[in-house]
């Protein structure tokens, strides 16, 4: 166990970066607060925490809606009397070349991708003013710093990410931490909302050599194990045998 346990609260918790973090922060003694669209994957992660003699709860979460952020942030305040770290995770992919003009799924993209990560900021920031302290890590890709093809959306997004962090960052004057973690190909369900055939099968190619989601776990946990004077602010984790 840590000897600085913290409250975290984890977006995108039911699978893939999220549900690792989850798993690697609750063994290091962590309290963890879950939210989710898939309650039925939180609710079984929980109990998996809990069973092994962790703190666990979770919440419906969709990041899209703010007022649901809202509560989301306050039922982790409530259950646990204050929120210290924000994991801003929530995220999807659906990449497509711009001239097959998905823009539903570039609306979704920006919704869940920039919107929620703003949500999760703008619910969470008054809460760790008051109490003193707090640390955003917020959840890019090698996305927010390079663009492909197929990928222009879904690169701006994470873009943006970068931008909103770095911002907040400078904003802070060292009272709230803020971490932007930038993987390269891991292992989750993201393609899975790929639609475009072409993309779907480019992608299947770039996924060949891919991270275990723990690896990016372990980097969250690295940044929040440091202690209050030092802010780890950017971190990017590749697959050692991959050139992207």
């Amino acid at each position: 166990m840590t000897e600085a346990a913290k409250v975290v609260a984890v977006t995108g918790a039911s699978s893939g970066i999220g549900e690792a973090t989850a798993r690697r922060l609750a063994a290091d003694g962590h309290s963890l607060f879950l939210g989710a669209r898939r309650t039925d994957r939180l609710d079984a992660l929980t109990k998996e925490i809990t069973a092994a003699g962790g703190s666990a709860a979770f919440r419906r979460l969709d990041v899209t809606d703010a007022t649901d952020v809202r509560a989301f942030v306050s039922a982790t305040r409530e259950r646990y009397g204050r929120v210290d770290v924000v994991v801003n995770n929530a995220g999807v992919m659906p990449l497509s070349p711009l001239e097959a003009l998905k823009t539903d799924e570039w609306d979704r993209m920006i919704d869940v991708n920039v919107r929620g990560v703003l949500h999760g900021i703008a619910a969470a920031l008054p809460t760790m003013r008051a109490q003193g302290g707090g640390h955003f890590v917020n959840i890019a890709s090698v996305g927010a710093y390079e663009v492909s093809p197929t990928a222009a959306v879904y690169c701006a997004t994470k873009f943006a990410v970068r931008a909103i962090s770095e911002g907040l960052r400078q904003e802070s004057a060292g009272d709230i931490r803020v971490t932007l973690i930038s993987p390269g190909v891991t292992e989750s369900e993201l393609a899975d909302t790929i639609s475009d055939p072409v993309a779907r099968e480019t992608m299947r190619t770039y996924r060949a050599v891919a991270l275990p989601a723990s690896a990016i776990a372990d980097a969250i946990a690295y940044a929040i194990s440091q202690p209050p004077q030092v802010d780890v602010n950017e971190v990017i984790v590749r697959p050692a045998a991959s050139a992207q």
